[in-house]
């Protein structure tokens, strides 16, 4: 090979390889790109730890269920305080305020006090056997926000893949303590307004979608 000849075929070789090198080049980008757009979906809203000490000793959540509420107080922080609280006694596993945001009380494994006397496909105490969900503010005067919705499907999803909890399982507070006092009519079980029918349509309707 002439020293021409091999000019030309060194020329040659250097375009393909930087050629190459750039088409690599652009799907690496490409690639962390699409994965960082794929954790940011998978991370949309905010959680932010605060530990509830209201959940059941040594007991581990069979996780069969999701019981929605509403905490039908006028801001998170009064709602995380009393959801928190020693003396009052009630927790839940997230609080999800109205930006979207999620107060992580407690992990699904764990048993929480947010059902009391409730029944369930036929079961009583709701709470060792489902996650409660409290949606910040009061259904009642307020539909639920869309960020509030998405982030509660967002919350829900690897859950109800993980233990194949059936839709049909998930149910509001005022459901699962009607099905208690209508087996029980002569126990006293406290009324509570809470999550309303209409949000909660509107709930299960946005979460079939996204299963679907």
């Amino acid at each position: 090979m002439g020293m021409y000849s091999r000019k030309v075929y060194f020329k040659s070789f250097m375009k393909k390889k930087v050629f190459v090198v750039s088409i690599v080049a652009i799907i690496l980008a490409g690639g962390l790109l699409i994965h960082a757009m794929s954790k940011s979906s998978e991370n949309r809203y905010k959680e932010i730890p605060y530990p509830t000490p209201n959940i059941e000793p040594d007991t581990l959540n069979e996780v069969k269920g999701v019981v929605l509420h509403h905490t039908a107080e006028p801001t998170v922080e009064r709602s995380l305080a009393i959801l928190t609280s020693l003396e009052k006694k009630v927790s839940s596993h997230i609080v999800v305020d109205c930006d979207g945001t999620r107060y992580v009380l407690a992990s699904p494994t764990d048993v929480t006090w947010h059902a009391g006397k409730s029944i369930l496909n036929g079961r009583e105490g709701c709470n060792f056997f489902t996650i409660g969900i409290e949606f910040q503010g009061n259904t009642l005067e307020a539909p639920l926000t869309q960020d509030q919705i998405d982030s509660a499907i967002e919350y829900l999803l690897p859950i109800i893949k993980q233990y194949d909890i059936p839709i049909d399982n998930i149910v509001t507070h005022e459901m699962v303590r009607k099905a208690y006092k209508k087996a029980h009519p002569k126990q006293r079980a406290y009324d509570k307004p809470d999550i309303t029918q209409t949000e909660y349509r509107r709930f299960m309707r946005a979460l079939r979608e996204a299963i679907d």
